[in-house]
């Protein structure tokens, strides 16, 4: 019987990805429930926590006393997205491929990948209001409030009712510019579109806390977490 190879410090066994997807997932939970277009609803979301300019929160933090690098997660990254990429080299312009290829960045927290991927998607599929929304959102992760309200409001100019651009731009208006009557507007305007909306209680419990801070002028820091 052959004898098994030894494996180099660089590679990393089925078990190790599998447990950083794992990780992950959690710092998913912990980032915020800002929503990706194509995503369904969390099931019992938590307020965002993330002010503009601030990077996202690293694993370490999330799941417990395990530490996974930047490295890391951007190896984990390319290792999920390897079978999409292979199929890019042959169809590089095709825009379903693209969009599946920042979904990966995004998840693993890959944010810059994620907007290019996403953009490329865009420039052969404009219309595509759920890539839009990612990559709306992904700027948003990168620190980039202005750019990703700008997209946000491309795609509700087209959907105006659409409700994952609708939650995340009020998101994005109330923690990254303390815009409180356009973030309240959004979020009233999702419920009055969909009343049975899945989130509706988590939706009313943000409007509740972002009319907290109500007397704050747009582009004013609150004294304390908008949470």
């Amino acid at each position: 019987m052959p004898e098994k190879t030894q494996k180099t410090s660089t590679e990393w066994s089925q078990a190790q990805v599998y447990g950083l997807a794992l990780i992950c997932l959690v710092v998913g939970v912990a980032v915020g429930y800002l929503l990706r277009g194509s995503s369904p609803l969390p099931a019992s979301p938590a307020p965002v926590a993330r002010q503009a300019g601030q990077a996202p929160p690293s694993a370490g933090g999330a799941a417990g006393n395990a530490q996974v690098t930047p490295e890391q997660l951007k190896h984990m990254a390319d290792k999920q997205a390897e079978p999409v990429l292979a199929q890019l080299a042959a169809t590089p312009n095709d825009p379903a491929l693209l969009a599946q290829a920042g979904n990966i960045y995004f998840d693993t927290q890959q944010f810059k990948d994620a907007v290019n991927y996403y953009n490329r998607a865009l420039q052969r599929d404009p219309n595509n209001s759920n890539v839009r929304t990612d990559m709306a959102t992904a700027y948003w992760y990168l620190g980039d409030p202005d750019r990703a309200i700008a997209e946000f409001d491309r795609v509700l100019k087209k959907e105006p009712n659409k409700p994952n651009a609708l939650f995340n731009r009020g998101i994005v208006r109330w923690q990254g510019k303390m815009d409180i009557k356009g973030a309240v507007a959004d979020w009233e305007a999702l419920l009055k579109a969909d009343p049975q909306y899945p989130q509706r209680s988590a939706v009313e419990q943000l409007i509740a806390q972002a009319k907290q801070h109500a007397n704050i002028k747009p582009g004013e820091k609150a004294s304390k977490p908008a949470m």
